[in-house]
């Protein structure tokens, strides 16, 4: 019986977060955007990515808080050229579209 009580609970529609985060430091030029993507499916997340003009990368991600959250410690590190020197995270409620890509700069 425990083991279809379990299987009843994973039943359960699964929560999702949804946040926005701006990565700073040397982050454009150093493919910071693909890695993100590659992530980011890996990841299983929903959302995009793209260059800010004050050089910045934002982006957003959604889905599974665990894997949001994974995403943000990565995001810290970022690919091996990259020199990530802040990284903030805002809540949102943007909707994340159906896969992840990658947007114009704005």
């Amino acid at each position: 019986m425990a083991t279809s009580q379990a299987v009843s609970d994973s039943s359960q529609p699964a929560q999702s977060q949804t946040v926005r985060v701006v990565i700073k430091g040397r982050v454009q030029g150093v493919f910071y955007r693909n890695w993100t993507i590659e992530n980011a499916i890996q990841l299983g997340l929903k959302g995009w990515v793209r260059n800010r003009k004050d050089g910045s990368v934002e982006a957003l991600f959604s889905g599974n808080p665990n894997s949001v959250q994974e995403m943000e410690q990565r995001c810290r590190r970022g690919p091996p050229a990259a020199m990530v020197t802040g990284l903030e995270v805002f809540p949102s409620d943007d909707d994340p579209g159906s896969g992840f890509e990658r947007k114009p700069t704005v």
